[in-house]
């Protein structure tokens, strides 16, 4: 994640909520049953350079994070452990600059922060492949299907996935489909860089684990904010513990494990962390005729 995204450019005034409706958008247009498998290819199970095609350096650090999802477990709070299969369908970035992104349907469509993909639209290039490893350690290669620097959201598809538990799909979490009510517990999964980016610590290792587990409570919308817009700073406000690499990391529910939004940024002066609202998830899929699963 680029160290720009911190976003501390702009604040929250307050910590009311400002969402709009989510009923109010035509849900109806949406398609929202199961899709049928696509069908990616299948990777095998040791991976070489000659397969990823990655430099050696981001080679070896997708072996390190894979190794490590591998043999480790998440520490998931007692009252979540019914929804913990929603932390499967959560992807680590494989190069060194770290981000996240999560399953939203049994295809293989992976929903993560533009900026995780691209900076800007120039730097946008859809012939790339991306490398992402699932929880469990399974890695995919996937392609950018949809990009929209403005909502901050990106969509992948997996093209080749290595054998895994899936039976011929992935793991995912459905989407919310209410306004969240202030002050809603949520979760957050996602991958803390490998390097510390303050000023006083720039480049010490910071030991944190390749995926973790926090949680916190929504704050609302940003007042004044367009929840339709986060090229500047995310306009969801929540306060589970993020760090670099957090981006795209998907934030769920307490009470249903549905995705409710995703993070993306922080707000320095405030201490506030910020991410994308379900609005403008909905209203993104929903424009790119995206199919998932609300239920």
């Amino acid at each position: 994640m680029s160290p720009r995204r911190t976003r501390s450019q702009t604040k929250a005034t307050n910590t009311h909520t400002n969402s709009p409706n989510i009923e109010a958008l035509t849900l109806d247009k949406l398609n929202v049953s199961a899709p049928v498998n696509a069908g990616a290819s299948q990777l095998p199970t040791t991976l070489t350079r000659a397969i990823t095609g990655l430099e050696s350096n981001d080679h070896k650090t997708l072996l390190r994070k894979q190794t490590w999802l591998q043999s480790h477990s998440l520490d998931v709070p007692k009252y979540f452990t019914k929804h913990k299969g929603a932390l499967d369908a959560t992807l680590v970035f494989a190069q060194e600059e770290a981000g996240t992104a999560v399953c939203i349907a049994p295809t293989g469509l992976l929903l993560t922060c533009s900026h995780c993909v691209a900076e800007t639209v120039d730097e946008l290039d859809k012939s790339k492949k991306h490398w992402l490893i699932f929880r469990s350690g399974v890695a995919v290669k996937a392609s950018c299907v949809a990009w929209d620097g403005t909502r901050d959201l990106a969509l992948l598809q997996v093209d080749a996935a290595q054998p895994g538990d899936q039976d011929g799909s992935f793991p995912f979490v459905p989407l919310g489909t209410k306004s969240l009510a202030l002050n809603a517990h949520l979760v957050c999964v996602g991958h803390p860089g490998s390097e510390f980016l303050e000023p006083s610590q720039l480049g010490m290792k910071t030991n944190y684990d390749v995926l973790h587990v926090s949680a916190g409570r929504f704050y609302g919308c940003a007042e004044g904010q367009d929840p339709q817009d986060n090229s500047e700073i995310g306009a969801l406000m929540h306060d589970c513990w993020t760090y670099w690499g957090h981006s795209g990391a998907p934030l769920l529910e307490t009470k249903t494990g549905k995705l409710v939004g995703l993070h993306s940024s922080w707000d320095d002066e405030a201490a506030m962390r910020r991410g994308i609202m379900l609005e403008a998830i909905l209203q993104f899929l929903d424009e790119h005729k995206v199919p998932f699963i609300i239920d």
